[in-house]
């Protein structure tokens, strides 16, 4: 009888612990930067110009970066900057659990991801084309029936190719680079991917004037830096920076330093003129998702 009064106490404590640590709140990002004293950036290695390593001593540089930086050193000026490499893949479960405090690549603010992260102001929007070798003679997406193309695993661009009323053959790189390699190496006609990283790839390549971005714009997206959901303090702060930078005219000044003037490692310039829906989200910021881009 005591053995079993005690398994009684002994499980109600159990409840009642978990009970506590259910309603136990999550500290917020900005308490949580504050007592560690360092903000984890969660970078690309392979998206430039939004965001890529430099050498090997792995130094990440981009737009995005860059705007990540200024962000966090106007809002936690004393914390460490920490980079942590992260893919397509691993972006929204790495940033949904605390791992990253904030998600500095080129990430497509979707409702569905919205399920599980929160985005900031869009500061990109990007078009969706493919990038073909100068001789390919291919120009647009219904040459593509019965062609190998290549896309990187966790993008919507793949999600886009399957969509197409053509037949297609679509390979997955784990990144950027191994979904261009699959291009360069002739194993794939075609690149599908976001212009702006099309255009960052070829001009870091080792034959940037063998390349081309043609064919029709398979869609238009939002890109923004994210973080964790449920946390509007953070959210606040990181949307008030950057609504300073654009209208202050800075964003426009990093902008031009990363799509239209070289950039390392072979000072190649993108030549991509900030778009007239980018200049009018800089007058007017929002962070509208996807979804709405589509109606």
């Amino acid at each position: 009888m005591t053995l079993f009064l005690n398994s009684i106490a002994a499980a109600a404590l159990f409840a009642t612990v978990l009970g506590a640590a259910a309603q136990t709140p999550v500290p917020g990002t900005l308490d949580k930067i504050k007592a560690s004293g360092k903000v984890v950036l969660g970078v690309r290695e392979a998206s430039p110009p939004m965001a890529y390593a430099l050498g090997a001593n792995e130094q990440y540089v981009g737009y995005h970066v860059e705007l990540c930086e200024r962000v966090l050193k106007e809002i936690a000026p004393t914390a460490k900057l920490e980079y942590m490499a992260i893919t397509a893949q691993s972006t929204l479960p790495l940033v949904q659990n605390g791992t990253v405090d904030i998600g500095c690549g080129p990430t497509t603010n979707n409702l569905t991801r919205q399920q599980q992260v929160a985005f900031a102001l869009t500061t990109y929007v990007s078009e969706v084309r493919m990038a073909t070798k100068v001789d390919s003679g291919i120009t647009s997406v219904s040459q593509l029936a019965g062609r190998t193309v290549a896309a990187s695993t966790g993008t919507t661009a793949v999600q886009l190719l399957r969509k197409q009323p053509t037949s297609i053959n679509a390979v997955l790189g784990k990144d950027h680079l191994e979904s261009f390699l699959m291009l360069e190496s002739g194993r794939a006609d075609a690149f599908v991917l976001d212009d702006n990283l099309l255009a960052g790839i070829i001009a870091t390549s080792k034959n940037p004037a063998g390349y081309r971005i043609v064919g029709e714009v398979l869609g238009s997206e939002p890109i923004a830096l994210l973080f964790r959901k449920d946390d509007p303090a953070f959210k606040a702060a990181v949307d008030g920076v950057l609504k300073r930078l654009m209208q202050s005219g800075e964003m426009e000044k990093i902008y031009t330093k990363w799509f239209m003037s070289p950039i390392p490692p072979r000072n190649s310039s993108l030549n991509l003129p900030m778009s007239a829906t980018l200049k009018q989200l800089m007058t007017s910021p929002n962070d509208k998702p996807l979804e709405s881009y589509l109606k």
